[in-house]
């Protein structure tokens, strides 16, 4: 019997806390969510952080061990979880406020870690999760620690005031995936000297870094996905009724993910993640459960 996918989550877990109440977050949190949800069976989906053992550390455990998610990696420490004050604008787009010095700025390296990152197919890695200089450390490690196979997945998620240039210029190389938005695509084409339009400062980054694939979301304006052999994938914003888009793109990165292990066409990866992320929006919070016309086994074309 052929073993399953290994992806890992690696980064911040929190609670989002909106005006109606908390709810369950962190993007590489919702990154392993949505992947186990959509991915099913064929992906043993682990998350890597760590946690308070506060009432929130343990109802953050429930709602990974709910999801089906590998816990064994997420430590427990004697701080508090993290969490972070949610806004919304008049059309559901999130701001956010973040609490300091939380559990997941304190992720240390393990040997169970090393043994982990050794046979990981896809890590999920962001900018937020660096903020402190133990997490940024033990990140930079596991993902340096995993095999020349494995995809890595920069997510860009740029919170203020928690990055600086260093982060973003030294976490691109380690990546062979770069997963960016509209705001945060100028800013790092910026930081290198890339000019251009934004499909000009895709194909840039893709070439500079040898990326495997390179995509930006652009909201209710669309995406694009560009890989290694030249391919080129855009797609318009779905019509959808709006709730939230808090982890409508770590939905489609985790999509994306999967696909890329299935080894799935590039025009077919984008669409499937299109309608993923577009079903996140219309339902409150980041990690909804979804019907199965959206997991892998039964996907469709948009």
């Amino acid at each position: 019997m052929t073993s399953r996918h290994q992806i890992v989550g690696l980064g911040e877990v929190l609670w989002d806390v909106f005006p109606d109440g908390p709810r369950f977050g962190g993007a590489p949190a919702n990154f392993c969510c949505s992947g186990k949800e959509v991915g099913g069976e064929a992906f043993d989906v682990a998350m890597v952080s760590s946690v308070g053992t506060d009432l929130p550390g343990k109802k953050a455990l429930q709602e990974f061990e709910r999801r089906s998610v590998n816990v064994l990696h997420l430590a427990s420490l004697d701080r508090p979880t993290g969490q972070v004050l949610v806004t919304l604008d008049s059309v559901g787009q999130a701001s956010y406020q973040f609490l300091n010095d939380t559990a997941w700025d304190h992720l240390g390296w393990s040997d169970d870690l090393q043994t982990l990152a050794a046979r990981t197919d896809a890590v999920c890695f962001g900018t937020l999760g660096q903020r402190s200089e133990i997490s940024r450390r033990t990140i930079r490690q596991f993902v340096a620690a995993t095999p020349a196979h494995c995809l890595r997945i920069l997510d860009v998620n740029l919170r203020s005031p928690f990055w600086d240039s260093d982060v973003i210029l030294d976490s691109v190389p380690l990546a062979n995936v770069l997963k960016l938005n509209n705001d945060e695509l100028p800013l790092v084409a910026d930081l290198l000297s890339i000019p251009g339009d934004p499909l000009e400062q895709l194909t840039a980054l893709r070439q500079k870094f040898s990326l495997r694939l390179v995509a930006l979301t652009c909201g209710a304006s669309g995406s694009i996905l560009l890989n290694d052999k030249g391919a080129v994938s855009q797609l318009p914003g779905q019509s959808t009724i709006v709730v939230d888009t808090v982890g409508a793109g770590d939905a489609f990165t985790a999509a994306i993910t999967i696909g890329l292990l299935l080894q799935m066409p590039l025009q077919e990866i984008h669409a499937w993640a299109d309608r993923v992320a577009a079903f996140v929006c219309t339902q409150p919070g980041a990690t909804p459960s979804f019907p199965e016309a959206y997991r892998v086994n039964l996907r469709v074309q948009a």
